[in-house]
């Protein structure tokens, strides 16, 4: 069901907008336009509402699509993301899966590489595991641009017809994703923690959390192409390098003009404040809502220095205003695969469980004993971390 403008009726007088109890009818060249926000209350579509009847009700709206041959669609790409000549994690990670997937459907990995004089990458993306290295090098994708790094690849695209579409979740991912599948005109399945191949017919069988994290939802495309995905850093595997190994180079041409870019980068400016880098730490030492107050960090800081690790947090600490979001581990924060994590006043609820669970060593410090987070842990001590955590700190010394 759908709310349509008549556009022989409207006569764009704007009384409509001023009518609209949700605020979601705007106007364009006199012409009304409903918006998202409309939640089909039909009052528009009522006589007194607009006096020439330009609203009606319709049952759907068929999109113009065009049948394609899915069979002609091969390899697995991976968005190989890189920021300032320094390839993201995410993307090594997503080459050893892509090498997986592609093994099972039996065809190449290949890598899509956007940005200007970063040829050193290339190298770097075969001995990850590239069979195919797609290079786009241009001033004008030196830096992530929404329009001109979604045109360049759409081409890419349209000429040599990938099965498969991966890149992280990542805050470009997340951007680049669903303009690059809205061009495409497939679907998009966003922040997977797990990718399969269907045995039966070779599909992608992409899962990601729904509902909070209290269900698993596994999604297929079975009838567009590329098959698309977006995949939390830090949950697959980061590939083996093999140093010197070699493979093919295609350059993609780039052909942009002024009008295909709306935006323009005038400067980058980073943030001063303390950063974080959890996908990458070896180890994590968490605080939650049990630390009771932002003083408690200071604790976790001390036993994270002394263990060469960085700082994590629940997002109950992050909502409470004791830490920044850039530490927060979790659904809705980082997912994490560190070898030692250690969960300090933490409950464990299953939001969070599902960024660290995959932890080579979990180590959990609560007072509860039967707090959901000793489930996961390899080790578990029932106590008061303010007593705990300084004892480990003595006997570290």
């Amino acid at each position: 069901m759908a709310i349509n403008v008549i556009k022989d009726k409207c006569k764009g007088c704007e009384l409509c907008i001023k009518k609209c109890p949700q605020d979601a009818i705007s106007m364009k060249d006199k012409l009304a336009i409903i918006g998202p926000a409309c939640n089909l209350c039909n009052q528009c579509i009522e006589p007194e509402f607009c006096p020439f009847g330009a609203f009606e009700k319709i049952e759907s709206i068929v999109l113009n699509r065009v049948e394609i041959d899915i069979t002609q669609y091969h390899d697995v790409w991976v968005f190989a993301e890189q920021r300032e000549g320094k390839l993201m994690s995410v993307s090594v990670e997503l080459m050893g899966e892509g090498k997986r997937l592609a093994a099972e459907i039996g065809c190449k990995v290949c890598a899509v590489l956007c940005g200007e004089n970063v040829d050193d990458l290339i190298n770097e993306l075969f001995e990850y595991g590239a069979d195919i290295v797609y290079y786009a090098n241009a001033p004008e994708l030196k830096t992530y641009n929404t329009d001109a790094y979604t045109n360049v690849i759409y081409q890419a695209v349209l000429k040599f017809k990938p099965e498969i579409v991966l890149m992280g979740a990542t805050h470009i991912g997340r951007d680049l994703g669903p303009c690059l599948a809205v061009k495409c005109e497939t679907g998009l399945t966003a922040d997977c923690t797990k990718l399969d191949i269907d045995p039966e017919d070779n599909k992608l069988m992409q899962t990601r959390p729904a509902f909070g994290g209290n269900l698993m939802a596994t999604i297929v495309c079975p009838n567009h192409r590329p098959q698309m995905s977006t995949v939390r850093p830090g949950v697959m595997a980061k590939p083996e390098r093999v140093v010197g190994k070699t493979g093919q180079r295609i350059d993609l041409e780039v052909s942009l003009n002024k009008e295909d870019i709306r935006m323009e980068v005038i400067e980058i400016v980073k943030a001063m404040k303390e950063m974080v880098s959890l996908t990458d730490a070896n180890v994590i030492v968490s605080g939650g809502a049990g630390l009771g107050s932002a003083d408690g960090f200071g604790l976790i800081k001390q036993l994270a220095d002394r263990l060469g690790g960085v700082v994590g947090s629940s997002r109950a600490a992050v909502d409470s205003g004791w830490i920044d979001h850039s530490h927060q581990v979790g659904q809705t924060g980082t997912t994490v695969k560190p070898t030692l994590y250690i969960a300090c006043g933490i409950s464990g609820a299953i939001q969070h469980l599902a960024g660290m669970q995959t932890s080579d060593y979990i180590v959990a410090i609560n007072k509860a004993e039967n707090a959901p987070i000793f489930e996961v842990a390899d080790y578990g001590i029932v106590g008061d971390l303010y007593e705990v955590i300084p004892a480990i700190l003595n006997a570290l010394d």
